[in-house]
């Protein structure tokens, strides 16, 4: 299934070109009351209301999906990890390149482990990336974002999948600078994930998936999943020897190299096998 968050705070399930209103199903969510638990609140209970989301899909006449505009799938999640250096081009690319290490040592993702981002930092396809800092180099980086559906901690990487509600593309946008690597990339709308959330039942396999970035129609980045140094399962297992992981967590799994800046007037076009594809502009 596919779900996406569209307009204002709807939940959709996208069915080929189009897209069907099943927000009448988060009737059944349990009332919040203070203190909110932790995750995702759709997240926590989607398993419960799928029932009544497949009813809701099959009855409700869809509408294009050209016709909305697409939100963050997830829309709260108590945290966003990033994993920083994952494929061993970009490593290349980034000790190579001044602009990115600013005379750094880039080291590998066995030294940094992982970062957070803010999730404030996030968007969603239908909305805008901001890139109004003129002095500064902003990068594009598209990444597998892995959406959790299991509450879990210290996971094994043999139990790991069975811990993903399913799969998005992400879009970790970067400032370039001296700066924490987190702070850099937490700035406002510097999180685009989207346009859907496909369930992992229809992709199975995530560490075999093509994919491509391509900014004013061409080709940036273009790498394959099974590049990845630490794969999806290693990097839930690593994560969550540190951090309890919640549903409607999002682990974003890095970027292959052909990373390059992005300027207002641009647009950016992502595309997942399996997952879809996604239109971005930058202003």
């Amino acid at each position: 299934m596919r779900f996406c968050r569209f307009n204002h705070d709807r939940l959709g399930v996208v069915k080929g070109t189009q897209v069907h209103d099943v927000t009448e199903a988060l009737e059944a969510l349990p009332t919040l009351q203070w203190p909110v638990p932790p995750g995702d609140h759709f997240f926590n209970h989607y398993q419960t209301l799928m029932p009544r989301i497949r009813a809701l899909a099959d009855r409700v006449q869809g509408v294009p999906i050209t016709s909305i505009s697409l939100l963050s799938p997830v829309a709260n999640p108590g945290k966003i990890i990033a994993a920083p250096v994952n494929y061993q081009l970009h490593l290349d690319e980034s000790r190579a390149d001044k602009a990115i290490n600013f005379g750094n040592e880039i080291k590998t993702i066995a030294d940094y482990g992982v970062f957070l981002k803010a999730s404030s930092a996030m968007i969603g396809a239908g909305q805008a990336v901001v890139a109004d800092w003129a002095d500064r180099r902003i990068d594009h980086e598209i990444e597998l974002a892995v959406v959790i559906g299991k509450q879990g901690f210290r996971i094994s990487e043999d139990e790991a999948l069975s811990h993903v509600a399913g799969y998005m593309i992400g879009l970790d946008m970067t400032i370039r600078g001296t700066e924490d690597r987190s702070f850099r990339k937490s700035l406002d709308t510097f999180a685009v994930f989207g346009p859907y959330v496909v369930t992992a039942d229809e992709i199975g396999d995530p560490g075999h998936l093509n994919f491509e970035l391509k900014v004013n129609q061409q080709t940036r980045q273009k790498a394959n999943t099974a590049q990845l140094i630490w794969n999806v399962q290693k990097l839930i297992a690593y994560a969550s020897q540190a951090y309890t992981l919640y549903p409607g967590d999002i682990i974003m799994t890095g970027t292959p190299e052909g990373v390059a800046p992005v300027m207002p007037g641009d647009t950016m076009h992502a595309w997942f096998e399996g997952i879809g594809e996604m239109t971005v502009a930058v202003r």
